[in-house]
């Protein structure tokens, strides 16, 4: 069974504070879900480590948009610290984005890619698809889905074409303004 995230991360017990907003859009260059969790108060920050590179992800008052688009195998949050500066972007390949609840939610393929704004891609979790395939969890269609979207969106990324990077920052303008 796959895992279902949602854009609210209403189970998150780590912040203690937030506003959060969401809407859809309908654009020449996204329709989708797009949702932003601000995390005003947490009870303590969160670091990621890649390799020597230590990155705090989860703070007080960082903010995480999170771009749900239809139709498509991938769903990407982009981590912005307090200063609104980007840290990372998450990109999560899925095997479907949708809403339920009127919360949009993607159901998780376990592969990821980070792209930092460095422009340095970090390729995440393999072993655990490779674990979910092993296991039955997954059959051959979604384990060749996940690996063929990672490349494609990898391929986006060397050509600059992967547009959701691009209006991180408008979609998070769009819906700081709502929950202000």
């Amino acid at each position: 069974m796959l895992k279902r995230k949602f854009g609210d991360r209403s189970q998150w017990q780590r912040v203690i504070e937030r506003k959060y907003g969401q809407s859809y859009l309908d654009t020449k260059d996204f329709k989708g879900y797009i949702t932003l969790l601000k995390t005003v108060k947490v009870t303590e920050p969160l670091s990621v480590n890649y390799g020597e590179k230590r990155l705090c992800i989860v703070d007080n008052d960082y903010i995480w948009l999170q771009q749900f688009p239809l139709e498509k195998n991938h769903a990407v949050t982009t981590m912005f610290d307090a200063k609104g500066e980007i840290i990372q972007w998450y990109i999560d390949i899925c095997n479907k984005n949708s809403i339920e609840n009127n919360v949009p939610w993607m159901d998780d393929l376990f592969l990821d890619l980070i792209l930092l704004p460095s422009g340095e891609l970090i390729e995440k979790d393999a072993d655990e698809l490779e674990e979910a395939y092993a296991n039955g969890i997954i059959d051959k269609s979604l384990y060749e889905l996940a690996w063929n979207e990672l490349n494609s969106i990898k391929r986006d990324i060397s050509k600059g074409e992967f547009k959701l990077v691009n209006l991180s920052k408008q979609h998070k303008e769009i819906l700081v303004n709502k929950i202000n």
